[in-house]
């Protein structure tokens, strides 16, 4: 056990800042939880906002926590330690033929963030969430019991509350999970452009069709909403596989320090985003890429979060239904680029009608966007605040593991089902973000 109150333990926005009491490193999954509280996990910290955060408490360190418990590489199931990251599980599953069944945008992510933040990817529309595939789990309470959860076992109610549950129903020791049969660590994908958001929604209707991975990227300072839309599937056939790339575990590009806080502005941004759009010349491109930078482009830069620098970033993400997403993302558009806030890194896409397990689950049948901000204080919160306005109108929602700002009420408004949830809470746990949208 290692006490500590190092500044290193934030988010991955870096913001809001956030200091424990104590850090517990746990170094043994059959541990004893310490009887200090509130207490929560910290995997890698790649939440955005204070999801993983425990500001005068205790953070639970699960970084040595990521040992390979099971493989059955016959069935395809896959059981770790829940510290392990994706990355992590990537390196030992591919050169058997398989691969993650949903992935986020990042592999630094642990198994036990992945099922606390019930984590999505670009194939929500066919797979869902990540949290379909866990077929069990251990978890730790601070009573000391130790209980497996399954979908349909014993405890089925505290396995739905624990998939995407925030890191609040206890310790999660370790996941097992379904996999992906694959014949190849290459992708066939897929690059459109389109220059307007009725043209996105067109051609991505079209992909949702035909590919089980797709993702656009979006120019946030156009509210005409031009973009490039990619689509993909892994490749099929003997030869198919490619040399590894540069985003491996050890990124070969870092951040070595914070960007000045004038290099970011409405004109950089606006600089970015034309030549990111024009980058592509030809309306449609295909090509053959390794898995790596085309699931996790931004993993090939490490500490990329610097870029924003020292204040950090807000990440926005939300979700809308169908009928009205049209109407609010353009919305949404219009209010960044009145205010000149532009997006470096936007992303559209649609969730399918794919239930989640969790009960506190992010993703529903709609259009989302996601958007990273920098931080120009209140100014930004009075933004996304607004937005948030949007969304609530809208019947949509925000994700919780993305967010720094919203308010208590935006989070009733979102999750009703929050006091359903509450009565799972393990007492001694708790975050920084429960505390504030609960307040």
């Amino acid at each position: 056990m290692v006490h500590s109150s190092t500044p290193a333990y934030e988010s991955w926005g870096r913001l809001p800042k956030a200091l424990p009491a104590r850090v517990v490193s746990l170094k043994d999954r059959d541990a004893r939880l310490p009887a200090e509280e509130p207490m929560l996990a910290y995997g890698q910290g790649r939440s955005y906002g204070d999801a993983c955060l425990n500001h005068g408490g205790t953070l639970l360190d699960t970084d040595a926590l990521d040992r390979t418990l099971a493989f059955d590489i016959k069935n395809g199931v896959f059981r770790a330690e829940a510290g392990m990251t994706l990355a992590g599980v990537l390196a030992r599953i591919v050169p058997h033929g398989w691969f993650l069944p949903v992935t986020p945008g990042t592999q630094y992510v642990t198994l036990g963030g992945a099922v606390a933040n019930d984590v999505h990817g670009k194939n929500h529309h066919v797979a869902g969430t990540f949290g379909r595939f866990v077929t069990a789990m251990e978890l730790v309470r601070s009573s000391g019991e130790r209980l497996e959860l399954t979908p349909g076992g014993e405890h089925a109610d505290l396995f739905r509350a624990t998939i995407g549950g925030l890191g609040l129903t206890g310790l999660i020791t370790w996941v097992e999970f379904r996999l992906l049969r694959i014949q190849s660590d290459a992708i066939d994908q897929t690059s459109t452009r389109f220059d307007s958001l009725d043209a996105f929604f067109e051609i991505n209707e079209l992909a949702n069709a035909r590919s089980p991975y797709v993702v656009s990227w979006l120019d946030t300072l156009r509210p005409e909403g031009r973009g490039l839309l990619v689509e993909g599937d892994h490749a099929t056939g003997s030869g198919t596989s490619l040399p590894e790339p540069g985003a491996t575990a050890t990124p070969r590009l870092s951040m070595p320090v914070d960007a000045p806080s004038w290099a970011l502005n409405r004109f950089t941004v606006r600089a970015f985003n034309t030549a990111y759009y024009h980058r592509q010349r030809q309306l449609e491109v295909r090509s053959r890429v390794h898995y790596r930078p085309f699931f996790y482009p931004l993993d090939a830069i490490g500490q990329w979060n610097r870029g924003y620098g020292k204040r950090g970033f807000y990440q926005y993400q939300f979700v809308v239904p169908f009928a009205d997403s049209h109407d609010a993302v353009r919305e949404v558009l219009d209010r960044l680029a009145r205010a000149g806030a532009g997006s470096f890194l936007a992303v559209l896409k649609t969730f399918g009608d794919v239930p989640s397990p969790g009960l506190m689950s992010f993703p529903r049948p709609g259009v989302t966007l996601a958007l990273d901000l920098p931080n120009r204080g209140s100014e930004t919160i009075r933004l996304l605040h607004s937005c948030d306005a949007i969304v609530r109108e809208a019947g949509g929602v925000v994700y919780p593991a993305k967010d720094a700002c919203m308010t208590p009420e935006s989070f009733r408004s979102y999750f009703p089902q929050w006091e359903t949830f509450s009565a799972f809470i393990d007492p001694a746990f708790s975050s920084s973000f429960w505390r504030r949208v609960t307040a």
